[in-house]
């Protein structure tokens, strides 16, 4: 069974895969014309907060004490 470090950094983790998956997209197919879907709110504001979110958990996942358990 995982200790309790191993999930926290792995929900860190997948708090920042769901950061880069919202990044994903706006392009264009064709490099002539311009896309403005490349600029919205989710790719420039949420995207960026989630994967600076999941690395502070991450932090605090490696530096959090493991609790003292006796066998």
């Amino acid at each position: 069974m995982p200790s309790r470090n191993v999930k926290i950094i792995g929900i860190g983790l997948l708090v920042m895969v769901l950061g880069f998956v919202l990044m994903i997209g706006g392009g264009s197919s064709d490099p002539n014309v311009f896309n403005p879907e490349m600029f919205n709110f989710r790719r420039l504001t949420i995207a960026p907060l989630l994967i600076v979110a999941g690395v502070v958990v991450i932090i605090v996942g490696i530096m959090k004490t493991p609790r003292n358990t006796e066998e």
